[in-house]
């Protein structure tokens, strides 16, 4: 009997995880891999595949099933989600008859609490925790750029058995994603949720690549005080950094591409939904909460929803 593999969001994240998924088990006798899509792009794909860009080489992958029917995607053994975090919910919503009690659940989306969120919907599935580092980006449907050849995903649960646990390890390392079996997931995640806040807020809020910004004695001491904050934020909520997490975070921003910038950032520029109130509000609402000063960050929020075209995404 296969092992059942959905792909849920097709963008930066979703399309390279699923995308080195497909290209190792399409075909396989014993996994297959289904590319969970919208409606708009299932043709796309179904046409042309999916073109995967990784440091300017370019694939087209076709997986198993490319499908938005839940029918036709059927009961799945795992899901890796990789929605935007506002919509996540609304993307979960119509596979509830995919979705039993021996699915594993793998949430690769920007943010801390989508495990949580997920657990709330389907109880009876088994969730694991994960982040994954990685720059990458849709350039339009059915077409995702890799820039460079680093990544890293993490996941974790202490609840579920470390025999499924290391079954999900050999299919990932299989295919070519440079995956880690963490125990302490939970601290791993919120050193990603560090890493990805600062950078999404402070390339929206300036409109700026990474390497801009660090180059610019102004805009990096920003920069610096949104993380100070954070990690202040993060302690009261007793988060356990390591005593060099400010030192590490900010060296692991500076040997990323000059051009790097952020999903948050490419989706303001598009005037499209964004997840400030995931990578930024949040931090903001948590000081709120546990009487922390965030002052750039607070700065940096009341711009961002000026900018919002919604007025009530995220």
């Amino acid at each position: 009997m296969k092992t059942r593999i959905g792909i849920l969001g097709l963008g930066g994240v979703g399309g390279f995880v699923g995308g080195q998924l497909a290209e190792k088990y399409t075909g396989s006798a014993t996994i297959e891999v289904i590319f969970i899509t919208r409606p708009a792009s299932e043709k796309i794909i179904q046409e042309k595949g999916l073109k995967l860009i990784i440091a300017e080489k370019e694939k087209t992958i076709n997986p198993d099933i490319v499908s938005s029917d839940p029918n036709r995607i059927g009961q799945l053994d795992l899901l890796i989600c990789a929605t935007k975090s506002y919509d996540l919910e609304e993307s979960l919503v119509p596979l509830k008859t995919c979705i039993t009690e021996n699915t594993i659940i793998l949430p690769l989306l920007n943010g801390v609490d989508a495990a949580g969120r997920i657990e709330a919907m389907y109880p009876m599935a088994e969730v694991v925790q994960g982040c994954i580092y990685i720059v990458s980006r849709i350039l339009e449907p059915g077409v995702v750029k890799v820039t460079g050849n680093s990544h890293a995903l993490y996941f974790g649960s202490g609840d579920i058995s470390i025999k499924k646990l290391d079954r999900l390890q050999d299919i990932l390392i299989m295919a070519g994603i440079n995956s880690y079996l963490f125990g302490n997931i939970h601290q791993t995640i919120w050193e990603k949720f560090l890493f990805i806040s600062a950078i999404a807020s402070m390339t929206s809020y300036l409109d700026k690549p990474l390497g801009e910004i660090l180059e610019n004695m102004e805009s990096k001491d920003m920069l610096t005080q949104l993380l100070q904050e954070f990690i202040e934020v993060a302690k009261a909520h007793h988060v356990n950094f390591d005593a060099d997490i400010f030192e590490k975070t900010l060296l692991r921003m500076e040997k990323l591409p000059y051009e790097t910038t952020s999903s948050m950032h490419n989706d303001f520029k598009k005037g499209g939904r964004t997840e400030y109130r995931s990578l930024t509000g949040y931090v903001v609402d948590l000081g709120d909460q546990y009487g922390i000063e965030t002052k750039m960050y607070d700065k940096v929020l009341a711009v961002l929803k000026r900018r919002d075209p919604s007025g009530a995404s995220g």
